[in-house]
């Protein structure tokens, strides 16, 4: 089988994030700048795949300016492996906050982990921004 045949029949790996979509059709294209998240808990997805991509300009453009740092240090040791989001609050239309209380899981070296935590964003010019979390446990 050539190239172009495996291209044609292979399908798209599903997004880090955890949807079934292709990463091109799901956080790819917030991180492209090609749409907006539309609630706190699909910008904290978007983040969470740009981890895993290392994106690190759309972390920081999705990032509060109070609370932002001045980069973000990818630890190559890490591997994000999976996202679970355990619970929303907020974050419709209609609000201007929002928290996702998520567990994102991971190997450092091999060894698997979680991060536990309750993060929260605001509205900052018409968009969600993550602000800062709350570890959990």
């Amino acid at each position: 089988m050539d190239a172009m045949s495996r291209r044609a029949t292979s399908r798209p790996t599903p997004c880090p994030c955890g949807r079934p979509e292709p990463y091109e059709e799901c956080c790819g294209r917030l991180h492209r700048g090609e749409a907006a998240a539309r609630t706190p808990e699909e910008l904290m997805r978007s983040r969470y795949c740009a981890f895993a991509v290392r994106d690190e300009p759309y972390l920081l453009r999705t990032w509060h300016p109070a609370t932002r740092p001045p980069l973000v240090e990818f630890d190559p040791a890490l591997r994000w492996v999976g996202l679970e989001i355990e619970d929303t609050t907020e974050g419709t239309a209609f609000h201007t906050t929002g928290t996702v209380t998520f567990r994102a899981r991971y190997t450092d070296g091999g060894r698997p982990d979680a991060l536990h935590e309750r993060s929260r964003f605001e509205r900052l010019d018409g968009a969600w921004v993550y602000v800062d979390g709350t570890f959990i446990d």
